[in-house]
């Protein structure tokens, strides 16, 4: 069985939503935030301490949480989620599965971080305010993809709208949503209305419960 190790509303929600949408069969791992300071038996599992932490059917770590999506798409499709290699939208579905992760939600962990997680005292305003500029700068393609279209790509939701819709759901998470514009805000209420994201959300809230982890909203990510 497929088995996700996963913080609260962490960027492992994405392999979860992933999962969901599939309608594959998991077993799911609750950890307290951050799992390498506050469960270090996990360091057995994965190395590096940070969640998303999935151990494949074939028993294989995967780690990167983008990756998950697409290997969950490839090896149990063929699959909607996916677009495939002769479909006309596939350099812009594996650009959007990649740049959720890469482009928008990394100037976030920055904001996260030097804006609530450290110390008083280590905290960084001016940090917080140029990784702000700098999602948003990078959140106007988005938007501009979005003209004349529900999803980003291949007209239906797919795993670049999970990439991309995390990275949204944790700007909303850590105050920068009230910032987007209608486009933006009109999509993100789209996929979080879909099916597979309450199911996630459900999903993460009972595990938690059920395996006696803190349930918190707060926007977890590793800073």
């Amino acid at each position: 069985m497929i088995e996700l190790y996963h913080s609260m509303s962490a960027r492992s929600f994405r392999p979860l939503w992933a999962l969901e949408a599939l309608g594959l069969v998991y077993k799911l791992h609750m950890l307290p935030f951050p799992p390498r300071y506050l469960a270090r038996e996990f360091l057995k599992i994965n190395p590096l301490g940070t969640v998303p932490a999935l151990i494949t059917e074939q028993r294989s770590l995967m780690t990167e949480s983008a990756a998950i999506c697409e290997y969950l798409a490839q090896a149990y499709g063929p699959s909607t989620l996916a677009v495939r290699s002769d479909e006309k939208d596939f350099a812009s579905y594996l650009n959007w599965l990649y740049h959720g992760e890469a482009t928008l939600t990394f100037p976030q962990t920055i904001v996260l971080r030097y804006g609530k997680l450290e110390p008083a005292e280590r905290q960084l305003d001016q940090a917080v305010q140029d990784y702000s500029r700098w999602f948003f700068s990078r959140l106007r393609a988005v938007e501009a993809s979005l003209a004349g279209r529900a999803y980003l790509c291949a007209d239906r939701f797919t795993m670049a709208d999970i990439s991309v819709g995390y990275a949204l759901m944790l700007a909303e998470f850590i105050g920068l949503g009230r910032e987007f514009s209608a486009p933006v805000n009109e999509y993100w209420e789209l996929l979080r209305s879909e099916p597979s994201f309450q199911k996630a959300w459900s999903a993460q809230e009972k595990a938690a419960k059920q395996q006696g982890v803190l349930a918190t909203h707060a926007p977890l990510v590793t800073p």
